[in-house]
């Protein structure tokens, strides 16, 4: 029997070796890219992102029809008309998270049994990007940035940084399945109105500060899950702008006269930081968030790293 050069299959078992590892590797997903919402008034949306949150409006390179407001040259919010034939209460259409490497990303999905994600897509900015759901049927993107697309002004925006995004969310197995199992977000931080229940889960990227926020109905939270209408839908799906200092950024907006005509806050939140919330026109939540706490969160300590700026 002929025997293999010892040298030959160390080299075949490295080939192998680096194909499943390859195969096994999840390519690092850094932060926020976007949250789509859908807008029945352009106009008055693009007032609200525009003039009162101060982002740099810039075309949609996903879709045409559409509008960016970024915050970042990598963060902004897709702001799309609502559809005549839309059904249901929710205006948020997606939420979308960076990644280095969007083609592997999507591979390695696949290789772990996700059916739904959509073929590889570009922009004429150097950017690429994927569709997948979520287990309770949310649209979740993740994209490569490109280059970067507009100059952003930084002289009106309150915000330089979506520090989470958050949406309604019915069963936390499934959920966490998909975002802990499988790409590899980490515990940050749950609270509670009330005690024995569990109303926010907080759950951070795998290679940077930015979470996503369950905000629970049902399954051991305090919201009945018949109780939730679209002003309540409105306050659960949001995106989350930090800011270094809430008492500074409320009292530009009040002098400047850029509030808008539904707004609460400031309030401490349970989590131990300065909040303020303000809504877009179609009552989509935007909340403002000092980076770092002020005081001991209520429910648990924080697992990980607060962004700090």
């Amino acid at each position: 029997m002929r025997r293999i050069p010892s040298l030959l299959v160390a080299a075949l078992a490295t080939i192998l070796f680096g194909t499943v590892y390859a195969q096994q590797q999840r390519p690092a997903i850094t932060g926020i890219s976007h949250m789509c919402v859908l807008a029945h008034d352009m106009a008055a949306s693009s007032d609200f992102y525009g003039r009162i949150l101060g982002a740099t409006k810039g075309p949609d390179l996903q879709d045409p029809a559409g509008t960016r407001f970024y915050f970042s040259p990598t963060q902004f919010v897709e702001v799309l008309p609502l559809p005549a034939d839309h059904v249901g209460l929710s205006r948020i259409s997606c939420v979308a998270f960076n990644t280095v490497n969007a083609s592997a990303l999507r591979a390695y999905l696949i290789a772990h049994g996700v059916t739904n994600a959509s073929p590889l897509k570009s922009a004429t900015d150097g950017s690429h990007w994927f569709i997948t759901l979520d287990p309770e049927g949310n649209e979740v993107q993740f994209v490569q940035p490109g280059h970067a697309a507009v100059v952003i002004d930084n002289t009106k925006s309150i915000s330089h940084h979506i520090i989470h995004v958050g949406y309604m969310v019915k069963n936390r197995a499934d959920e966490d399945h998909f975002y802990r199992d499988l790409l590899g977000f980490r515990p940050y931080w749950y609270g509670a109105m009330q005690p024995n229940h569990t109303d926010w889960i907080s759950q951070q990227v795998p290679n940077g500060t930015d979470w996503i926020e369950y905000m629970m109905i049902g399954d051991g939270s305090d919201t009945p899950a018949n109780h939730v209408d679209a002003r309540n839908l409105g306050v659960l799906n949001h995106f989350s702008l930090g800011v270094f200092n809430m008492e500074a950024t409320v009292t530009k907006l009040y002098q400047q006269d850029r509030l808008p005509p539904r707004h609460d806050g400031p309030q401490m939140g349970r989590d131990g930081k300065w909040q303020a919330n303000l809504y877009d026109p179609d009552g989509t939540r935007v909340e403002l968030m000092e980076f770092q706490p002020v005081m001991k969160p209520c429910c648990s300590g924080f697992t990980a790293s607060s962004p700090l700026r």
